[in-house]
């Protein structure tokens, strides 16, 4: 028996934006279809969609630490309480889940785009190829997402029976939503990003559109959970060959100069955005401070005391959402040149190319970094420089929630698994290696769609 997913709102935002438009051939009451090129291209163009990404795991990682802040405590409610402390249900029957809606939605605007765009007229064909692909790309990225989130960490021996996902290719509003193997999904993402890339060009129209750089920085992130760490460094390296600029945090320090919007970063290789969950300023956690020496700009821009935000707290809270006003209570999530840099490098080291990886992360670090402040960083082994270049991960991408997926992947070597400790209205939670790593199912989903296996938590 088929079920009704719950992206049928998307189906509004179509309508609502047909208004504006010359839309045609009406198939059903109250639906129309889209027709032009230039039609599934406007798709592409709405930030508001093609931007969305994952919030929640801002809480859940080991970022973020409120203590025993009772005013702190006192703001999270209706579930971000249970994303915080790892429960074993985060809603109940009657709340949404706002991030596996909104990334399901736009899974479905990209089927729509991958099911119609190729018979769309008025467009080339190497227009309409074009789109097609950056379709693909946006439904690869978000899977990715959704698949790290809602399943188990990739594991080659178990991947082809873990539940993974519905993994839904065509824009049918009417379909079955068992879950397909992680690793079907993966191979999905993977087919994808591999059949886009010849169809795209080196670098997007903007930084919302992502060009072959883009594609190929995707790529190396999904090799990079899958802990296929020499795919993943060679696939970061191609995707710096078309875009590799880094900002200099010294000019937005000393030199005057406003910092970049989201969609104006050079760094940013395909927009991605996560909201700060509730607008909830949320304090950092000591061992993450501990690793900034307080002259690392990073530590200078992205981080004031907690006596800066209210309600107040002890310690140091993320600034990140706040550097640009346009871009306020919301972080950029999505791949770019310092995480392909920290990709190619981690590969590197586990390969045991020390000084490859080393020269990578240091060319990263003098761009943080006053001249005059800055020292390279040394190790004598390649498994030092592993742990240097993780601790360059930290530093690099704090406050954005992608924290937690490099917990997942890292929770399965026990060398570099860590155990997080919280308490919370008085009680104690640990989260150790398992499946409280794994996001549940919304119940609501469930309930609507019986076929739906939840997570074993």
């Amino acid at each position: 028996m088929t079920k009704k997913l719950l992206y049928i709102s998307l189906l509004a935002l179509l309508l609502g934006a047909a208004s504006c438009r010359k839309y045609v051939e009406v198939t059903q009451p109250n639906q129309r279809t889209f027709k032009y090129t230039s039609d599934f291209q406007a798709l592409l163009n709405d930030v508001n969609v093609m931007e969305t990404s994952a919030s929640l795991p801002m809480l859940s990682s080991d970022d973020i630490n409120i203590g025993t802040n009772t005013s702190m405590q006192n703001l999270l409610t209706n579930g971000y309480d249970n994303i915080y402390t790892w429960a074993a249900t985060y809603y109940t029957s009657d709340q949404s889940d706002a991030g596996w809606d909104q990334l399901y939605n736009l899974v479905y605007v990209c089927n729509q785009i991958t099911a119609n765009v190729m018979t769309s007229t008025e467009g080339t064909d190497q227009q309409k190829k074009q789109v097609y692909a950056e379709a693909q790309v946006q439904r690869a990225a978000t899977y990715l997402t959704l698949v790290n989130l809602y399943a188990r960490v990739y594991n080659e021996a178990n991947a082809a029976s873990d539940p993974g996902l519905p993994l839904l290719l065509s824009p049918d509003l009417f379909v079955n939503l068992t879950r397909s193997s992680v690793k079907a999904v993966y191979d999905q993402i993977i087919k994808d990003l591999t059949d886009a890339i010849p169809n795209l060009p080196d670098v997007g129209a903007n930084r919302l559109h992502p060009g072959k750089g883009g594609a190929y920085a995707v790529l190396a992130r999904t090799y990079l959970y899958m802990q296929r760490y020499t795919d993943a460094a060679d696939n970061a390296a191609k995707s710096l060959t078309y875009q590799h600029t880094l900002l200099n945090l010294d000019d937005y320090v000393t030199g005057g100069k406003a910092f970049p919007r989201r969609l104006d970063n050079v760094e940013v290789m395909m927009s991605k955005k996560a909201m700060k969950p509730g607008f909830i300023d949320l304090p950092l956690s000591t061992d993450l401070v501990k690793l900034f020496d307080t002259r690392d700009l990073r530590y200078v821009l992205f981080t004031r005391n907690g006596t800066s935000f209210f309600p107040a707290f002890d310690g140091r809270g993320s600034y990140r959402d706040r550097m640009f006003g346009g871009d306020n209570n919301t972080v950029t999530v999505g791949v770019g040149v310092p995480e392909m840099m920290l990709i190619q490098a981690e590969g590197l080291a586990r390969s045991g190319d020390k000084d490859g990886a080393l020269a990578l992360i240091n060319t990263l670090r003098q761009n943080r970094f006053k001249a005059a402040d800055y020292a390279p960083l040394t190790a004598a082994t390649a498994d030092a420089v592993l742990h240097l270049v993780l601790e360059e991960r930290r530093r690099e991408l704090f406050g954005t929630g992608l924290r937690w997926f490099d917990q997942r992947r890292l929770s399965v070597e026990p060398a570099l698994a860590v155990t997080v400790t919280r308490t919370f209205k008085g009680n104690t939670y640990t989260l150790t290696s398992g499946d409280r790593y794994v996001y549940p199912i919304p119940p609501r989903n469930i309930d609507l769609n019986p076929e739906l296996i939840q997570n074993a938590r």
